[in-house]
């Protein structure tokens, strides 16, 4: 595929970050490669829809859309892949800013007919500004960014980060969409992983399907201050070890744990080492980024055993989403329309 239009998708769900809202907007419409069309998926929140509506009004291809399915960020995907045109849709969270060639970076990766999605890279953007000292690299997929581990370049993956990527639209025609009840839900418990289940069932359709991850499609996600304490650090992790039962549960803890073992006795020990050498060599942090690690690990594993229990009992299991019919909102009723 040459040039593949891109459709890019936020969800968003409250006016607290309005002013992160229309960054992530403005970043998307200063690419060097120009996206098809924003989608603004609202997650059960009219007021914020109807501002959102009223500030896009007058902006081609800037369309807010409502949550079609219920709440939480899986269906607000859905709801964007619905309402697309794209051959690719991409999707940026509502708190981060793209660098100007992310779309671009996104769009030489589909070059190959074989690959089905492209993740990228994102960093940081502390509120205090600077990484606490204490807070490991390895741990930063806590909040939302590229973690120490992962390979440079562009590289074939198991699953790319939901935050910062894009997929085919064939993907979802093959294995249906973000399946609901493993993801983040506003505010409430922090949970993940919707994206790597979907990925590993795409994986298994699709088994010639290749995921890339491509560390020059950069985005700059904000961390906000609650967020730097080792009391969000501990609940994250927790919610980590849940998500993950949930991800066992659906695909067998073969694929589902895979390239967690990896990080568990590669990078992890090797990240205590680090720590523990420069509290030796006196310098700031070392001694409690070692202590994180520690307490990250047993705390996601004490998230795992009680999700598995849980999933056990209750005998939970998931189903490719279907991508709900949108007919409304891919007439551009809303906000802006698209050319």
């Amino acid at each position: 595929m040459t040039d593949p239009g891109i459709s890019v998708v936020i969800c968003v769900y409250t006016e607290d970050r309005w002013e992160d809202i229309l960054a992530a907007v403005s970043s998307v419409r200063a690419q060097s490669y120009p996206a098809l069309e924003t989608l603004l998926v609202v997650d059960h929140n009219p007021a914020l829809r109807d501002r959102l509506a009223r500030e896009y009004k007058e902006t081609e291809c800037v369309r807010v859309l409502a949550n079609a399915g219920p709440r939480g960020l899986s269906a607000g995907r859905n709801t964007g892949i619905a309402a697309s045109h794209g051959e690719v849709i991409a999707f940026l969270d509502d708190d981060a800013v793209a660098e100007r060639d992310w779309l671009r970076r996104f769009a030489e990766g589909y070059a190959d007919p074989r690959v089905m999605a492209v993740g990228g890279r994102t960093e940081p953007v502390w509120a205090s500004g600077r990484r606490p000292a204490w807070f490991p690299e390895e741990f930063d997929w806590v909040v939302g960014c590229t973690y120490k581990g992962l390979p440079p370049g562009r590289v074939r993956v198991r699953n790319v980060l939901g935050g910062n990527a894009s997929f085919r639209r064939t993907a979802f025609d093959a294995a249906g969409g973000f399946a609901t009840g493993i993801g983040r839900d506003g505010d409430r418990r922090p949970l993940g992983c919707e994206e790597t289940e979907l990925c590993i069932r795409l994986t298994r359709v699709r088994p010639d399907a290749v995921l890339l991850i491509d560390d020059r499609a950069v985005i700059h996600h904000r961390v906000p201050a609650p967020r730097e304490h080792f009391a969000y650090f501990r609940t994250r992790t927790y919610a980590e070890g849940l998500s993950k039962a949930l991800v066992a549960r659906s695909v067998g803890a073969g694929q589902g744990l895979r390239s967690e073992r990896r990080y568990t006795t590669r990078v992890l020990p090797a990240g205590v080492v680090r720590g523990l050498r420069d509290a030796l060599l006196a310098r700031p942090g070392g001694a409690g980024r070692a202590g994180a690690i520690v307490a990250g690990v047993l705390t996601a594993a004490g998230g795992y055993v009680v999700g598995s229990v849980r999933a056990r009992r209750s005998g939970t299991t998931f189903s490719p989403a279907p991508i709900p019919e949108s007919t409304e909102a891919r007439a551009g009723s809303e906000g802006g329309t698209h050319e």
